[in-house]
């Protein structure tokens, strides 16, 4: 059983069995790969992939065991080069996160310039995707930290720590009905068309519940994952928005007007997860301080130690987050 082997079969399980797009992506030749599958399915004694030909159609069940242990293999291994490289320099590397668009647009990109300034020579990768595809990557070790609101908290291998609280503001255009209401109440809110959020991204689920409690039924004419394409709607008059507050630029969104709904849904929290067992080099406990100052190294260490998702939970408690 070579390490190479293992490499290819996983490789092969998250590029959706397809051979050659994974003898491109690892820059080697697609016999080449099936080879190695082979030989190692001959020297375990099972099929880790079912074939109709030549091609792969799908995981066996014993091949999904062996695929997922594999998969804790090669991050076992990523995590003894982490660890070589952090002695031999701590300042190159590489670090990949995993976030929203709103958090790609508006939270992160002073953190990630002052990073940058520190750490010149450590490449930065980002990925952007729903919440639930940001814990899937971290869960598996395909990044090293997720950034978001909603589902982090479906995966129990990942360690997820509080940064801030944010609630919600509703956009619409100049001369909107709403602006002449000084203090909205949801009724009011309900009354109109809504351009907001796909399900399951940044806080949705808040919104959502708000409505229900209040007996509620809102009109959500369009969603969307991205803050800046939910306003380029509510200007084309399809509704009135309801967005992150971090979303409203006071420069370039100047045509539309900002409404306080804090006191309308329960603030959401962003929370930074990374997976259980992720050897943590020195810029990526000062990446985390500077997303999240009162997350300092002696916590992060301490939240690692902890064994369970309430341990962590109540080491938290009594920390005041900053509100956005």
């Amino acid at each position: 059983m070579k390490l190479q082997q293992l490499r290819y079969i996983w490789e092969v399980a998250h590029h959706d069995l397809n051979v050659s797009a994974t003898a491109q992506s690892l820059y080697t030749s697609q016999p080449g790969i099936s080879k190695q599958i082979r030989l190692l399915e001959d020297e375990l004694g099972v099929e880790i992939f079912a074939r109709s030909g030549k091609h792969l159609t799908h995981i066996t069940p014993a091949g999904e065991a062996i695929i997922k242990t594999a998969g804790e293999v090669l991050r076992k291994v990523e995590g003894i080069k982490q660890v070589a490289q952090e002695f031999s320099d701590e300042r190159k590397g590489a670090l990949s996160i995993a976030t929203t668009h709103t958090q790609a647009r508006y939270a992160l990109p002073p953190v990630i310039r002052e990073f940058m300034a520190s750490y010149p020579d450590v490449s930065l990768h980002m990925h952007q995707g729903t919440p639930l595809q940001i814990s899937e990557l971290a869960a598996d070790g395909t990044v090293d930290f997720a950034i978001a609101t909603e589902a982090l908290e479906l995966f129990s291998d990942l360690i997820m720590m509080p940064c801030y609280r944010w609630n919600r503001t509703v956009l619409v255009p100049r001369n909107h009905p709403l602006t002449q209401i000084s203090r909205l109440k949801l009724s009011d809110v309900a009354e109109f068309p809504i351009v907001t959020y796909v399900f399951g991204f940044t806080g949705r689920s808040k919104l959502d519940e708000a409505f229900i409690e209040e007996g509620l039924s809102p009109k959500v004419v369009f969603t969307a994952a991205d803050a800046d394409v939910i306003k380029t709607y509510v200007r084309l008059g399809l509704g009135i928005g309801i967005v992150a507050k971090m979303a409203y630029d006071p420069e370039l969104d100047s045509d539309l007007v900002p409404l306080d709904v804090s006191h309308l849904f329960d603030a959401s929290v962003t929370k930074i997860g990374f997976r259980r067992g992720t050897f943590l080099r020195g810029f990526m406990y000062e990446f985390i301080e500077l997303f999240a100052p009162h997350l300092t190294r002696d916590l992060v260490d301490e939240a690692y130690r902890r064994h369970s998702k309430s341990e962590i939970e109540e080491l938290f408690s009594h920390i005041e987050l900053p509100v956005y």
